[in-house]
């Protein structure tokens, strides 16, 4: 039975970070990632562009090198996979973490869903968030026709599209399901596109909106959706309205999942999901389990990004080297 000094669960872009890490620090370690490697990128829309500029979304100090400010999907997916060659990670693709059970003797065992057990004196999950949805628990939510993904534009023209959210995954993919001839209508809680909106699509959708081009139901909430059209209601007036809607994408965001942490032993506040961990070595109050990235944000996902969730792994493998941890940045509000 091989014991590893860390088991990384989870293979994005923080988890690579984690691995390079514990690399540099000659420890013996194994990543476990569900897909492939930074499978949430993999399932991005296939023409986003990142938020971050290209240098701050770097790992391992290896440059990511490209013509634009703000890399896209596929210049991560390449960059992430050649970081992971270069510093040779070692990991296990397409194995499913079931959960990860402390031992009286002070190891873990990882159990997968798969039957296979991987065993370790350290746990670091970095799971991120986006494999679980915000539900919206309406009727007819887990139609076939009605997705928490957007993918690509062309499967939708000349269709009815209904967009739930106000933020950028819907604002992105209105413009770009209207620039691909699809009839789309935005529906948002709120009276307004969300202030977090990257700055560069706001003018971009509101002159489509003041055009007729994309239509809006703000201040508006899902109440049912059937096939081919989608009940919505007026906050404000009460009153109600059916959409038409061959396809309805509920783009409202997306949480860690709360059930592989508490499986694993991890306390989380009962209102916002946020574990319990240390807030400078980010070991949970299980001894020896660490959170890194955006796995530890709770409801909380938009302050934790690439940019400072790569920062926890250099903190993580501090505290188990015995070295002085290093300070992670606090990330600053974006314009």
């Amino acid at each position: 039975m091989h014991i590893y000094d860390v088991i990384v669960i989870g293979g994005g872009p923080c988890g690579l970070a984690m691995g390079v890490e514990l690399a540099k620090s000659g420890l013996d370690y194994l990543i476990l990632e569900k897909g492939n490697l930074t499978e949430s990128i993999r399932r991005y829309p296939r023409r986003m562009r990142f938020f971050s500029t290209a240098e701050n979304i770097e790992i391992g100090g290896i440059p990511f090198a490209i013509s634009e400010v703000k890399a896209n999907r596929n210049e991560a997916l390449q960059y992430y996979r050649k970081v992971a060659g270069y510093y040779h990670l070692n990991f296990k693709l397409f194995v499913d973490v079931d959960r990860a059970e402390k031992q009286s003797d002070g190891t873990f065992h990882v159990y997968t869903h798969d039957g296979q057990t991987f065993h370790s004196r350290n746990v670091v999950l970095a799971t991120g968030y986006f494999d679980v949805p915000r539900m919206l628990n309406v009727p007819g939510e887990n139609l076939p026709h009605v997705s928490h993904y957007y993918d690509e534009p062309f499967k939708y023209s000349y269709t009815n599209v209904v967009l739930v959210g106000g933020s950028n995954s819907s604002v992105e993919a209105a413009l770009e399901l209207y620039r691909h001839d699809a009839h789309v209508t935005i529906v948002h809680k709120e009276a307004d596109f969300r202030t977090k909106v990257k700055y560069w699509l706001v003018p971009d959708v509101k002159n489509r909106v003041k055009e007729g081009k994309i239509h809006t139901r703000f201040n508006s909430i899902t109440k049912a959706i059937e096939p081919g059209r989608m009940l919505i209601e007026n906050i404000e007036t009460g009153e109600t309205e059916w959409l038409p809607a061959d396809f309805v994408f509920l783009l409202v965001g997306y949480l860690p999942d709360e059930h592989l942490l508490a499986r694993c032993g991890v306390t989380l506040d009962p209102v916002t999901k946020v574990p319990v961990f240390n807030p400078e070595h980010y070991e949970t109050n299980v001894p020896g389990l660490y959170l890194c990235g955006t796995v530890m944000a709770g409801v909380f996902t938009e302050k934790v990004f690439i940019e400072n969730g790569r920062e926890h792994a250099a903190a993580i493998a501090d505290h188990l080297s015995g070295r002085e941890v290093r300070k992670v940045k606090e990330l600053i509000d974006r314009i």
